[in-house]
């Protein structure tokens, strides 16, 4: 049977799709569109060069897997790159009309150039009345950079995409770049961070954040004002514009009109759009569908929950920040049980950092379950090596002592390997430690087991289901008792 570029990138999604969580799918495999196969090559067409070289950097291998297995050794994989011109005609043919009839209603200037407006007279809502000032100050808080986001898993297309905007505002496919997540996360932060980032390296561009708080704000004043005309046009003048919460924009009807006319100026004019939300915005309650259609332009990305690892690095961060260390193990006690919000990791540190000076106590564990019972609901109980044993030995139905033996049965190994990277990531216990309640290996064998278990996490969603599992369980048994 004689195979089509379709059909060979339909069996190609299928074997990806098997490999990469949900979120990764949907972002970096969905919007690609098989072009040709000629000569054992599947010509695939991807948004923009960022896209190419994010799935040459994290995905190549599996692609090349997925490939050959459709087309056999002699299989290969070329890219188009879709031109920014046929983006921008899309995007102005699905507009054309809604912002034909808008503008009017706003006293649009009847240039095509926004930069052709005249600022002699027009009003800067970010200042005090009477101060005749329009240059545009950023509103950026100065501490929130790349630097001082730590990168995770859990955050790293967003950041990616926020370095690429940053490198080229209103250049790429991800505009607008909407970043959402729970509370907490820091999606403030990175937002700042790309504006932040904007300034250093293009000094001729304007960037402006405001919160939607303060943006409502500001339309109501200027409607009581009678000046919304110089409040659509001072926005206007922005190039790289960051609305903050753009949540509470919900049943605002007239706000929402004035932003639907803002930000289709901005995006004709290459000018850069930065959201930030609490949810997707398909999720978006009482917001405009029109604006949900654009807020999907773009790119969409989303701030998950940091893992463990990455909770300590960003803990550490902060300490080397405030210039004050705290001992591993307070570290990653505050770290395993403040799990959902970095705001309230750093506000753990600040408190136990202050109990400490003002009571002048020594900072150790028992200092930090004090500081944490303020944060949490429950302490949780230790977690013992022998309590992931005996539970890892009965998920597999296995006699615990033969987690300790010298046989070499793949299960017994893989429980094995298995227990000894949970007792690495749920445990403070040394790897030293880890080994000789293991049958006395040696450090060395412990984090080979660890990097075993990584990979097999990385290939294998069954097996990642699995440890994911497990890490859930030892949790709710500890907190049953």
């Amino acid at each position: 049977m004689v195979k089509d570029c379709v059909t060979v990138w339909d069996s190609c999604l299928h074997v990806i799709r098997r490999n990469v969580n949900g979120q990764s799918f949907k972002t970096w495999f969905e919007p690609i569109r098989p072009i040709r196969l000629e000569n054992n090559a599947l010509t695939i067409q991807v948004p923009n060069k960022f896209f190419y070289e994010w799935l040459e950097e994290h995905y190549v291998s599996l692609l090349k897997m997925s490939i050959r297995k459709e087309l056999g050794d002699k299989g290969r994989l070329e890219y188009q790159i879709l031109s920014s011109s046929l983006r921008q005609l899309r995007n102005e043919e699905a507009v054309k009309n809604e912002v034909s009839t808008t503008a009017k209603g706003f006293g649009q200037s009847n240039s095509s150039n926004p930069g052709s407006i005249d600022t002699s007279s027009i009003k800067n809502p970010f200042v005090i009345p009477g101060i005749k000032k329009l240059k545009i100050e950023s509103q950026l808080n100065p501490t929130y950079t790349f630097n001082t986001f730590i990168e995770g898993d859990c955050n790293r297309l967003a950041r990616s995409a926020g370095h690429a905007v940053a490198k080229k505002p209103g250049g790429t496919a991800f505009n607008p770049l909407v970043i959402f997540g729970d509370v907490g996360l820091g999606k403030t932060h990175l937002a700042h961070a790309v504006g932040n980032e904007v300034l250093k390296i293009h000094d001729n561009k304007s960037v402006l954040y405001v919160s939607s708080e303060k943006f409502t704000g500001q339309i109501i004043d200027s409607i009581k004002n009678n000046a919304v005309n110089d409040f659509v046009n001072f926005y206007q003048m922005v190039d790289v514009l960051i609305v903050d919460d753009i949540q509470f924009l919900a049943n605002k009807q007239k706000t929402q009109e004035i932003f639907f006319h803002i930000f289709n100026q901005l995006h004709q004019g290459g000018k850069q759009i930065i959201l930030t939300s609490d949810r997707p915005p398909k999720d978006l309650d009482g917001m405009e569908e029109r604006l949900i259609s654009r807020f999907k332009w773009g790119l969409s990305a989303d701030l998950q929950v940091p893992d463990f690892e990455t909770r300590v690095a960003i803990l550490e961060s902060k300490m080397n920040r405030e210039g004050v260390e705290l001992p591993n193990s307070v570290v990653e006690f505050i770290c395993y049980h403040i799990q959902n919000n970095i705001r309230e990791l750093e506000g753990v540190l600040v408190s136990v950092i202050a109990q400490s000076s003002l009571n002048r106590r020594e900072i150790d564990v028992d200092l930090a379950k004090e500081v944490v019972k303020n944060f949490v609901t429950q302490i949780n109980k230790e977690i013992t090596l022998e309590f992931i044993k005996n539970l890892v030995a009965d998920h597999f139905d296995l006699p615990v002592e033969k987690l300790g033996g010298k046989t070499r049965k793949r299960q017994i190994v893989i429980a094995r390997q298995l227990s000894m990277y949970l007792a690495k990531n749920l445990t403070d216990k040394s790897l030293k430690n880890i080994g000789e309640m293991f049958g006395g290996r040696d450090h060395s064998t412990v984090i080979y087991s660890i990097k075993t278990v990584q990979d097999l996490m990385e290939t294998d969603l069954v097996f990642k289901d699995t440890v994911s599992e497990l890490e859930k369980k030892i949790r709710l048994t500890l907190n049953e008792k």
